[in-house]
C-alpha cells in the first residue's frame, strides 16, 4: 500500500514509518518538524519506498502530482503536539492554537484526501478525551468528563473535535474512518525536552536533578512501550472490521506516578531525590485503558512490561544526554 503518515518524523510516527517500510509498504512521511525531528527518520531518507515532505497539514497540499497523492491508499493522522508540560517548548500548552488547528483544519485536509481517494483514514486521538474520568478503567463507550475551557482544553477538545469530524465524514461520505485513543506511550526517540513524565524522570535522574512529582504522586497512569503501540496501529490498519470504530490502544497495567519515579531510581541504582510540587489544573487523577474491545477486534495485547521498557528507554537517553 501507499501510506501517508502525517507527523511521521515524530516519536510515534517515525517508529510507525519504520514498521510500514519493514512490512513492504510505500510511505509518504509528512511533517512540519515543529515537534518531530528529521533525525528520527534519517535512516529512511534515500530509500526507494520512502518520501519525506516538509509540510504543515493545516494548509492544502500543492504538490499533488509530484507526491502521487491521488494514489494514497491509507492515511495516519499523528500530527499534533502531545505534551501537557507548560515548560516544554513543544507542548500543546505552548502552542494551543496550532494544536487546535492541526486537529481541526489539518484533519479536514486529510479527510478530504481520504474522501477523494477512498483511502483508509486512521485518526490518532488520545486518552485525554476522557478528561478527569468518572469511570475506571475507561472504555470506548464512556463520553468523558472534560473541561472545555481549561488550560488543557486546547488538546482535549481538539482531539474530541477530530474524532467528531472523522465520524461526520464516515456517516456523510462513507469513508473508511478508524479512530484510536492512545494512552501514555514511551520509549526511545522521545525528546529529552518533551516534558512528559517518563522522559522528565529519566532526564532528571541522569543529570542529578530532583525528580519533580506534581501533587502527592498518587495519581495513576498506564504506560505503553512504543513497540506495543505500533503493533496496535498496524492491527488497526489491517483489520477491516475497524471501519467506523473507536478503540483504545495502550497498556492496561496501572502505576502511580510515585511508583514510576521509584522504578526509574531502582533501574539506575541511585538514591531517591524527590521534589513535590503543586498539581496542575485538570490533571487527571486516574488513567487506565479498558482493552477488551482491542482484544476482541484486533487480538491486541501489549507485551513489554514497564520495568523492561524503562530499561530500554534509559539506555537510549544515556546515549543522547552528554
Amino acid at each position: 500500500m501507499y501510506i501517508l503518515v502525517a507527523g511521521g518524523a515524530g516519536f510515534v510516527g517515525s517508529f510507525l514509518c519504520d514498521r510500514l517500510l519493514d512490512d513492504g509498504h510505500k510511505v509518504l512521511c509528512v511533517d512540519n518538524l515543529s515537534s518531530g525531528k528529521k533525525n528520527n527518520i534519517s535512516k529512511n531518507i534515500g530509500k526507494t519506498n520512502f518520501t519525506f515532505f516538509e509540510h504543515n497539514i493545516i494548509h492544502p497540499f500543492l504538490k499533488v502530482d509530484v507526491l502521487n497523492l491521488n494514489k494514497v491508499e491509507a492515511i495516519f493522522h499523528l500530527a499534533s503536539p502531545a505534551s501537557p508540560n507548560i515548560q516544554s517548548k513543544v507542548s500543546y500548552m505552548q502552542h494551543p492554537i496550532e494544536t487546535m488547528l492541526v486537529n481541526s483544519q489539518g484533519s479536514y485536509q486529510l479527510l478530504e484526501l481520504a474522501r477523494k481517494n477512498k483511502s483508509i483514514y486512521i485518526y490518532a486521538s488520545s486518552s485525554e478525551v476522557y478528561g478527569e474520568p468518572k469511570e475506571h478503567p475507561q472504555n470506548e463507550k464512556y463520553f468523558g468528563n472534560v473541561n472545555p475551557v481549561g488550560p488543557r482544553s486546547c488538546y482535549d477538545e481538539a482531539k474530541r473535535f477530530g474524532e467528531s469530524l472523522a465520524f461526520s465524514y464516515f456517516r456523510k461520505h462513507k469513508i473508511d474512518a478508524r479512530i484510536i485513543r492512545i494512552f501514555n506511550t514511551y520509549g526511545p526517540r522521545m525528546d529529552k525536552d518533551d516534558g512528559r513524565v517518563v522522559s522528565n524522570f529519566i532526564v532528571w535522574a541522569l543529570t542529578n536533578k530532583p525528580l519533580k512529582i506534581y501533587g502527592d504522586g498518587s495519581q495513576t497512569r498506564s504506560f505503553c512501550y512504543i513497540s506495543d503501540l505500533v503493533e496496535g496501529l498496524i492491527k488497526v490498519l489491517e483489520t477491516k472490521e475497524m471501519k467506523g470504530e473507536v478503540v483504545n490502544l495502550g497498556n492496561n497495567s496501572e502505576f502511580t506516578i510515585q511508583e514510576l519515579a521509584m522504578l526509574v531510581v531502582e533501574i539506575l541504582g541511585i538514591k531517591p531525590n524527590i521534589k513535590y510540587e503543586h498539581l496542575p489544573i485538570d490533571d487527571p487523577s486516574r488513567r487506565k485503558p479498558d482493552l477488551q474491545k482491542a482484544i476482541r477486534l484486533l487480538n491486541y495485547q501489549p507485551h513489554v512490561n514497564l520495568y523492561d521498557g524503562l530499561e530500554k528507554t534509559i539506555q537510549y537517553f544515556k546515549s543522547v544526554i552528554k
